[in-house]
């Protein structure tokens, strides 16, 4: 377990960000909530299947953005599913399996994160997210979200995935600002360093507690929990 770092990079009113752009899936949303509200009843190691679906999300999209082979989201979240139902041998029947793809429009709002945007008023926020835009929409509405954000950003204008910085240039293209003037804040370490390498300033949300090894890309700051963003900030 690391301490939380606090590092007060932002001392004064001129230094504040003008904008924060939040990651979507695993920061705002729970993608683990996926399966345990889905009401699929599916034999097996459902935690496993859990985490191995959202390792193969994400190494698909690292795979198709290298081979410059764009396939939505919702495309590669299906494949993924499939990939990791074969692979834990978990009988699943195509009704099942497209229960839980359903589920993944609603996943639940991490509690922690609804607290942080609640304190948000003067400053702009959006999602960067690798999701599709129908997904995105979806789990906004659910969440309730819709007036937190003034910009709701898919990679799929781009046509490929982050860490790629033409990704991360969809956010100052939307907010009208350099990228030093934007806190990008991210559960995803990698996502985080893909950003700091752009230009953004950092927040990771490191709620697992997971072990930091510098890289040459540290975000600015480490918070536990999206609830302890606000009191970062002067």
């Amino acid at each position: 377990m690391i301490t939380i770092t606090r590092r007060r990079f932002w001392c004064n009113v001129v230094d504040m960000p003008k904008a924060i752009l939040f990651d979507a899936y695993g920061t705002i949303f729970d993608v683990h909530s996926v399966i345990r509200n889905a009401g699929a009843d599916i034999a097996g190691d459902l935690d496993a299947l859990s985490q191995l679906w959202r390792r193969k999300q994400l190494e698909y999209t690292w795979l198709h953005a290298l081979m410059e082979r764009y396939e939505d989201f919702w495309q590669l979240t299906w494949a993924a599913l499939r990939s990791s139902v074969q692979q834990l041998s978990i009988p699943a029947t195509d009704a099942q399996l497209e229960q839980l793809m359903q589920s993944y429009l609603t996943p639940d709002v991490f509690a922690d994160a609804s607290v942080a945007l609640a304190q948000f008023h003067a400053l702009p926020l959006g999602i960067l997210s690798n999701g599709s835009p129908s997904m995105l929409d979806s789990a906004v509405r659910h969440g309730n979200l819709e007036s937190h954000f003034a910009h709701v950003i898919s990679v799929d204008s781009m046509g490929t995935y982050k860490p790629s910085p033409r990704v991360y240039a969809l956010g100052t293209s939307r907010f009208k600002l350099p990228a030093d003037e934007i806190l990008f804040v991210s559960s995803n370490l990698w996502d985080a360093e893909g950003a700091k390498s752009f230009g953004y300033r950092v927040c990771w949300c490191n709620r697992s507690g997971a072990e930091f090894v510098s890289r040459n890309l540290d975000p600015d700051f480490i918070v536990a929990g999206l609830h302890q963003l606000p009191n970062q900030l002067p």
